[in-house]
């Protein structure tokens, strides 16, 4: 036990550092998908940076000044009122990002660029730029962080009305942000509907990315052989089960029931084990999310690390 504890302590400031790091790159990624995908098709993003965008496209004034301006007196209330690890952690993200658009700006990239000047095949812009957003989002969430602008609002608004969703916080942000470029960029429902569709792609890759580290299968084995059963569960595929008695009231015969949560890839392997045992079955279900104080075990047997410092736990 004390030795456990003196590694996460050794642990802890390199996987810090390594989570600011990973914050850095992400908004240099960010950055770049902005000056390759977004403004060259001209459409606004969702969200802060959507309003952002389209003050750039009528005033020529730089996103990454506007970004800065808006979230700092932001970040400050949310590090008073809500977490200082999210407001610091957010703003490390939004100052990389706007320096990185302040200095592409002076940097010619347009070669690397994606739009067509025909209008052919304009959602491809939007798209990738769509999952590229996704997929940095999520990460950022597991960093303990944010991009700021409309998460800042919307943790805030949600810090005084505990009720509201916070998904439909920002679902609202986004439409207001998809009305708006209707009239800013001259009365189209293009620019609208590339908007809709950057958001879409967004969200659905988060949430996929989010999800795909702790979805699993939930098996429930009916059985009469428990303890070996779940011995080999525990030599072959390292998971526990929980046992649970049961009656077939049928036939009004005790047996009892396993169970046991693997890996989606465990599968056959489970599948192959339960074979083996006279008049065993199992029921199989998706499981979503597997949350809890337990050991997180790679497939041979060994404790898997996580990268990245979840901070206070308070992610929005």
């Amino acid at each position: 036990m004390m030795r456990e504890k003196m590694r996460e302590e050794h642990d802890f400031p390199t996987k810090k550092i390594f989570t600011y790091l990973v914050i850095v790159g992400l908004a240099l990624l960010s950055a770049m998908n902005y000056q390759l995908f977004v403004f060259p098709n001209k459409f606004a993003p969702a969200g802060l940076n959507g309003l952002c965008t389209m003050i750039q496209y009528v005033l020529h004034i730089n996103v990454g000044y506007m970004n800065l301006i808006i979230n700092i007196p932001l970040a400050f209330v949310v590090y008073r009122h809500v977490s200082k690890v999210i407001a610091v952690r957010s703003m490390i993200y939004v100052v990389c990002f706007s320096l990185s658009l302040i200095l592409l700006e002076h940097v010619d990239i347009s070669a690397f660029a994606y739009s067509t000047d025909n209008g052919t095949s304009t959602i491809l812009g939007p798209l990738v730029a769509g999952i590229i957003n996704g997929a940095c989002y999520s990460m950022l969430i597991k960093a303990c962080s944010s991009t700021g602008g409309t998460d800042f609002v919307a943790t805030l608004v949600r810090k005084r009305h505990a009720e509201m969703n916070f998904m439909w916080i920002v679902f609202t942000l986004n439409s207001l942000v998809a009305i708006i470029s209707y009239f800013v960029y001259g009365y189209q429902i293009e620019p609208v509907l590339l908007c809709i569709l950057y958001s879409f792609m967004s969200s659905t890759v988060s949430d996929k990315v989010l999800k795909s580290g702790r979805s699993a299968i939930r098996f429930e084995i009916i059985t009469d052989y428990a303890d070996a059963l779940s011995e080999e569960i525990i030599t072959k595929l390292h998971h526990s089960a929980t046992l649970v008695p049961g009656k077939g009231m049928y036939s009004g015969h005790k047996t009892n029931i396993l169970v046991c949560i693997i890996n989606k890839t465990q599968i056959p392997v489970l599948g192959s084990i339960i074979a083996h045992y006279p008049h065993t079955f199992a029921v199989m279900s998706s499981v979503t999310e597997v949350m809890g104080n337990f050991k997180h075990m790679n497939t041979n047997g060994t404790e898997s690390n996580i990268f990245l410092d979840t901070g206070d736990g308070s992610a929005v």
